[in-house]
């Protein structure tokens, strides 16, 4: 695997470093907060259901808690909890934050390109969640916290490399030609 180099492994930084902030902070906010303050906050995903809850929160804490209220169904029994408060994300979202952000730092240094092997990988990462997705959805089984957090890490790390694929894409496109002036002799 051949090494990255450049100014697209600058871009990519750029592009790493929000998502590593924002990882970070889910895992902080429940130890920032004083032990159990968070109360339960299962809901729906798109739904700000516990909008009243959260805004009692100091910030920069509630911000990220309400994102979550916003994009995750927040389930107490499908959630971590650290320092006896909930993670703002289901074990599962909070997986698939942190594999997008370890995909995205596997491109700073190896940059991968979009071949077939890659697109196989992606239907590949889709199988294991599908799956357990479709069997919950059919009342099969309850997938455990462990479960939820492989197979959004394993589809995160997926998306966070297909980010960076765009990124090099982009960058291609867009970055300025050499001009070459050929002298005839």
């Amino acid at each position: 695997m051949e090494k990255r180099e450049g100014f697209s492994r600058i871009i990519i930084i750029i592009f790493f470093i929000p998502f590593f902030i924002w990882i970070l902070l889910q895992f902080i906010a429940p130890l920032a907060l004083p032990y159990s303050s968070t109360d339960d906050l299962s809901g729906y995903v798109g739904v700000a259901d516990n909008e009243k809850s959260i805004e009692k929160l100091p910030s920069p804490w509630n911000a990220i808690y309400g994102c979550g209220d916003r994009l995750c169904h927040q389930k107490t029994e499908r959630s971590f909890i650290l320092n006896g408060n909930q993670m703002p994300f289901c074990s599962r979202c909070t997986a698939i934050w942190l594999g997008i952000t370890i995909g995205i730092g596997i491109m700073i240094f190896y940059p991968i390109k979009l071949d077939k092997k890659f697109l196989y990988l992606i239907f590949f990462s889709l199988a294991p969640i599908g799956i357990d997705g479709v069997g919950q959805l059919f009342k099969l089984w309850e997938s455990n916290n462990f479960t939820r957090l492989i197979t959004g890490l394993f589809i995160g790390v997926v998306c966070g490399i297909a980010i960076g694929i765009i990124i090099d894409e982009l960058y291609e496109m867009f970055k300025p030609q050499k001009n070459e002036i050929k002298i005839k002799e």
